[in-house]
């Protein structure tokens, strides 16, 4: 069974797969920076803008997963709060590799999470495989260098995997949450055009695929976290008012509505292009949502 330490677990992410690890007999302790050894998982702390870790933390270790980061769309993206979402994950990813180099300790398996936005906040007919170059703006640089950060941990990890999560649906938190409440009240619509994609997964097939990264011998390298089927902004708006009994009557919101609220921060739900799920499927992941009627059937149940 594996030790495994995680960044970020109070995340949503972190959360679930914390659950699923403990259910599965592994051991878990956290790294957050409040620190906390009393609980059934300790919680260890450290201060990434001080390049500090408590060394006790990597105690018998023999994995690491890597889900820190500010989140993407909490605030408005001033100069400031773009900073603190690079170096919340580009600093924190360093000082891991400076913790483990100074402690010269070899694990079997370090797992870093990215996102797909390092193919661009764009829409176009691509389909995105995990071997095309990044794109060249905010998100992708944001992820780019997130992705930098963890070259050196090849040095220290018998094997290395970047997951590049899509959106994330869960009950717990989130987008679909966000847009639940609004599809409940029967006012749902599209953003913009409608016609950007929108590169899904379900919180469950997400965590087992972190799991996968984990204890799999055979994953290794770069995979996309996103469900095979691909749909357009609309066609999700129409499957989650369909799960939910409703009918969409509201009227697209216009990109300028959007831009104005949101700022800079618009292009994450106004642009998207079709993301590639084959090569984990050719690693023979298994997905229990394959299709967005599925995933949304629990989720939006009562």
């Amino acid at each position: 069974m594996a030790k495994v330490l995680i960044t970020g677990a109070s995340g949503l992410i972190g959360h679930s797969l914390t659950e699923l690890l403990l259910t599965k007999g592994h051991s878990v302790v956290h790294l957050g920076r409040k620190e906390n050894l009393t609980s059934p998982v300790k919680c260890y702390k450290w201060q990434i803008e001080k390049g500090y870790i408590d060394p006790k933390a990597f105690e018998n270790i023999d994995t690491i997963v890597h889900l820190a980061g500010a989140g993407i769309t909490d605030k408005r993206w001033s100069a400031e709060r773009k900073k603190e979402i690079v170096d919340s994950r580009v600093q924190s990813g360093k000082l891991l590799v400076e913790e483990m180099n100074k402690r010269k300790d070899q694990i079997k398996t370090f797992v870093g999470a990215s996102a797909i936005g390092i193919y661009g906040a764009i829409t176009n007919d691509t389909i995105y495989t995990e071997d095309m170059p990044p794109h060249t703006d905010f998100m992708a640089s944001i992820c780019s260098q997130w992705e930098n950060s963890y070259a050196g941990i090849d040095e220290f990890a018998c094997k290395k995997c970047i997951i590049r999560i899509g959106v994330v649906l869960s009950e717990k938190g989130g987008a679909l949450v966000k847009m639940n409440k609004t599809a409940k009240m029967g006012i749902m619509s599209p953003l913009g055009t409608g016609k950007q994609y929108m590169p899904w997964i379900h919180m469950d097939d997400l965590t087992n695929l972190f799991f996968e990264a984990i204890t799999n011998p055979s994953y290794k390298g770069i995979y996309n976290a996103v469900a095979p089927q691909h749909l357009t902004n609309r066609e999700f708006s129409i499957a989650l008012t369909r799960a939910l009994g409703k009918k969409m009557w509201a009227p697209k919101v216009p990109s300028f509505i959007l831009k104005l609220i949101l700022g800079e921060m618009a292009v994450i739900v106004l642009e998207g292009s079709r993301v590639s799920a084959e090569k984990i499927l050719r690693q023979g992941f298994t997905f229990k949502h394959k299709e967005i009627d599925i995933a949304l059937k629990d989720f939006c149940a009562g």
